[in-house]
């Protein structure tokens, strides 16, 4: 039986390495795919000459430095070639005549492999490229499959069944079959694209509600590429999830929280991103990795604010508070605050060098909206999704206490 534990042991870790690979797989696609897009847009990809021949659809890379620091996708030079290191590395990018296998800061053409039909789709990449197009296919179009949904008693939001999932992908004829269409969904699943809301059932054609893991629509910092450990929203209560990194002798990722006591604390935390399951290691198939060896968080553990208002008493006309609204662009490394709090959340911490600082945003508000979206009934995790999963530059309405 010790022996037979082991085994287990051994088989559960190779799922997380493989999970973990798989992981970054995916966003390093996302993200690239994502700026591809970016580039084509800004007219920094397009056809050039050198040497009397014409290279299709291609960028200077000294020119593509320079979009990202004006963009504020890096910091410096020397950041941004680490972060196109990272992606010719994975076969994002190439040079036009493949002669330079390092980025470098001069005028030299390189492409996206995509553009030029050389990017090497092994089985895995096929498999996030076909859930990434199933997913905007359902986002597109106009059908009730994705909404909140119960089972065994308890709400889910954006939920899908498995069987009416089936049915639409028989209708758009992504296979020809229920029984290959299953199978479809499996690989999404083992792909960490979908996944069971309570993460006990693998895929299968019947009643039970999944979920898309992955939101192929979040705008990637591209700072992430050069943080990989650790990706997902902590579930500690005190998780910084959108403070600004701060530089740190370690390996650690560390930030900075500011109570109004003016008292500064040194956290650790993970990085974010959009592979944000809240299901426990302890499901069917987990194809995320587990936080449980992530370092401990330790940020504002108590709360700022001196005593619970409702969100009645923030709209009361003549009240004591009043609203304000500010628009913050994030930066490459986030808005520079943190809500706590639920129903309504309120501002816990700011990081004073942070683009939330700079548009005026304090500690101790409540945050109203996000986007336009009320937020008020809504519990800081909630709105912490809205912040990550939705564009880098956020509206947000917040109430504050007026002077006397």
């Amino acid at each position: 039986m010790v022996l037979e534990g082991r085994a287990m042991d051994r088989i559960g870790t190779t799922m997380q390495k493989k999970a973990a690979e798989l992981e970054r797989l995916a966003e390093v696609l996302v993200t690239g795919e994502q700026l591809r897009l970016r580039l084509h847009e800004a007219k920094v990809i397009k056809d050039r000459r050198h040497h009397l021949r014409t290279y299709p659809n291609c960028f200077v890379a000294k020119e593509l430095i320079d979009w990202l620091i004006e963009h504020k996708e890096a910091s410096d030079r020397e950041t941004a070639i680490k972060i196109m290191q990272k992606l010719l590395d994975q076969s994002i990018i190439h040079h036009v005549c493949d002669e330079h296998r390092e980025f470098k800061d001069m005028k030299l053409l390189y492409r996206f492999r995509k553009d030029d039909g050389t990017f090497p789709l092994d089985s895995e990449a096929k498999v996030f490229m076909r859930g990434q197009r199933i997913y905007e296919k359902l986002m597109n179009t106009e059908n009730n499959l994705i909404q909140t949904r119960e089972e065994e008693g308890v709400s889910f939001e954006r939920a899908l069944v498995a069987s009416e999932f089936i049915d639409w992908l028989l209708q758009e004829g992504e296979m020809p079959t229920r029984e290959e269409n299953e199978q479809l969904g499996r690989r999404l699943l083992e792909h960490g694209i979908i996944q069971h809301v309570t993460n006990k059932h693998h895929f299968v054609d019947g009643p039970l509600l999944y979920q898309f893991r992955m939101n192929f629509r979040r705008r990637r910092r591209l700072m992430e590429l050069l943080h990989e450990r650790g990706r997902g929203i902590p579930e500690s209560h005190d998780s910084p999830f959108c403070l600004r990194k701060q530089q740190s002798d370690g390996g650690n990722t560390c930030f900075l929280s500011v109570s109004p006591t003016k008292e500064i604390k040194l956290a650790v935390g993970v990085r974010r991103s959009s592979m944000s399951s809240s299901c426990g290691s302890s499901g069917y198939y987990s194809s995320s990795p587990t936080l449980s060896s992530s370092p401990p968080v330790l940020c504002n553990p108590k709360s700022v604010v001196k005593r619970q208002v409702t969100p009645e008493e923030l709209l009361t006309p003549g009240g004591p508070f009043i609203k304000k609204t500010f628009t913050v662009v994030g930066d490459a490394v986030g808005w520079g605050f943190v809500v706590r709090g639920n129903k309504p959340c309120h501002i816990q911490a700011v990081d004073p060098g942070g683009p939330a600082a700079a548009v005026g945003i304090k500690v101790c508000q409540y945050v109203v909206s996000v986007n336009g979206l009320n937020v008020l009934c809504y519990d800081y995790r909630t709105v912490s999704n809205l912040i990550l999963t939705g564009p880098r530059t956020i509206v947000i309405e917040v109430m504050e206490e007026a002077l006397v």
